[in-house]
């Protein structure tokens, strides 16, 4: 039998000068219920891989998992770090051996620095694309809007954070889905640096 289920959250991930950007709300919902707000949808790999999560919480946690075993046992044998697009390849082919079987519901990004900065989107067929900018989740329509518009080559790593968070939050003023608040984390070469913005509540008065 086929799990059926929507991502449902918004994380985006970019590429500026020598460093990856990744962002993601903070908000985690069953059904219609937002069951915590408080979740952690950017999942660190090693100090120079992580992964932002959308889909299923159970099979994204898996996939995060055998990322990390991937990527200790890489350089335990060999001495050195797995490459980004060695650990997005090796990811996406475990999506798809169990596709027609029991599949992942997930939607992945996958970013990091090796000899330079990556970022890879995987689905839940496997399917591998390397990009420059990404949106994933249920608020990705959105979030990837802001993304086109205000994406630029040159722009600053502090643009870029800014960036990433403009995306995140534009998306969960439209998607319910997602809210709470926005995680980023910047990788770069002996660069490993999480930060957390917290939503201001909104208080109404009845008059």
């Amino acid at each position: 039998m086929v799990k059926k289920t929507v991502s449902k959250t918004t994380t985006v991930g970019l590429i500026v000068g020598d460093y990856v950007v990744l962002a993601a709300d903070k908000r985690a919902t069953a059904g219609s219920m937002v069951a915590h707000n408080r979740v952690k949808k950017i999942q660190k790999i090693d100090d120079h891989a992580a992964m932002t999560i959308s889909g299923l919480v159970a099979d994204a946690q898996y996939i995060v998992e055998q990322a990390r075993y991937i990527s200790r046992k890489y350089s335990l044998d060999l001495g050195r770090p797995i490459s980004i697009r060695s650990l997005a390849s090796q990811i996406s082919l475990i999506l798809q051996a169990y596709l027609r079987m029991n599949p992942f519901i997930v939607q992945l990004i996958i970013g990091g620095y090796d000899t330079s900065p990556h970022l890879f989107y995987v689905d839940l067929f496997g399917s591998l694309s390397e990009e420059k900018y990404m949106a994933t989740g249920s608020g990705s329509p959105v979030a990837y809007g802001v993304l086109e518009a205000g994406y630029k080559d040159d722009l600053s790593l502090e643009e870029a954070k800014e960036l990433a968070y403009r995306a995140v939050k534009a998306a969960t003023e439209r998607d319910s889905y997602s809210g709470e608040g926005v995680d980023i984390v910047v990788i770069g070469k002996d660069t490993y640096i999480e930060e957390t913005r917290l939503f201001e509540k909104k208080v109404v008065k009845l008059q």
